[in-house]
């Protein structure tokens, strides 16, 4: 059955808030200073959606399912991340509304993050690997840093950018230096093939956020963005291999059976 036949579905024809903020991290006045080659990668010259960023013939929109959870993620960006389709932290912004991005500046952070840090309705932790000694200090459990803290919501920073420019992130900002550092172990092998990771264990951002909606035990927003996660590998899959139409798959199947369930509630 086509993906296009579920007309009882209503496909956002806009972009969502969180990919207009993702726009406006990408508009980096500091380019201009350090100016780089336009972005001209494979793909670049492909009409996109303006909404979910897919070539415009594998359009996800109408599986873009919005859900609730009590753990909230805010995106550090790398600018140079805003500019690519592919990025995945998008997938999340989608699924979870309250999801919130920012540039990463290395000596000027942004001041609306800062206030979300003192905001005693969070409770922050930094993600990223614990395998250095000189931050061990720093790194915490997530089922023990929550005990006498449940009222407050976990909030998951995540820094976006490739493996070198995340390391740098964590290094290059004093501003990051209080915070509790949250490493992710997971037995889960990457599925993302549209980059090519160091190893099966390098998750990318969306598979992150599912491991760590798992881990805060908000397991029916997990299972919406994995399965929207698939949905974006499939989209893509079919783009690669030029299919005339994107088929309705099991992941999209899913997500369309979700809304309709939500929908009647």
């Amino acid at each position: 059955m086509p993906a296009d036949s579920h007309d009882s579905i209503t496909t956002p024809s806009t972009p969502s808030d969180f990919e207009l903020a993702v726009r406006r991290v990408s508009i980096n006045p500091m380019k201009e200073a350090y100016p780089r080659k336009a972005f001209k990668a494979r793909g670049s010259f492909v009409t996109r959606c303006d909404a979910c960023r897919m070539p415009r013939q594998y359009c996800i929109c109408k599986f873009r399912t919005p859900v609730t959870a009590k753990a909230v993620f805010w995106v550090l960006m790398h600018t140079n991340e805003a500019c690519k389709p592919t990025n995945t932290a998008r997938l999340i912004g989608d699924t979870l509304t309250e999801t919130r991005v920012f540039g990463w500046d290395r000596t000027q952070p942004p001041q609306a993050f800062l206030d979300l840090l003192a905001s005693p309705e969070y409770q922050p932790f930094l993600i990223f690997p614990d395998d250095q000694p000189d931050y061990q200090d720093r790194v915490v459990n997530l089922s023990s840093a929550r005990l006498g803290q449940e009222k407050r919501r976990p909030a998951f920073i995540l820094l976006d950018g490739t493996w070198r420019q995340a390391r740098r992130m964590f290094r290059k900002s004093p501003w990051l230096n209080h915070l509790p550092v949250l490493p992710l172990h997971s037995t889960q092998k990457t599925d993302y093939r549209l980059r090519k990771a160091a190893s099966e264990e390098h998750l990318c951002t969306a598979e992150v956020g599912v491991e760590l909606l798992k881990l805060a035990g908000d397991n029916e927003a997990a299972e919406v963005l994995s399965h929207y996660f698939k949905v974006f590998n499939q989209g893509y899959a079919a783009a690669r291999h030029q299919k005339p139409t994107l088929e309705l798959t099991d992941a999209m199947q899913w997500l369309v059976d979700y809304q309709l369930a939500s929908a009647s509630k």
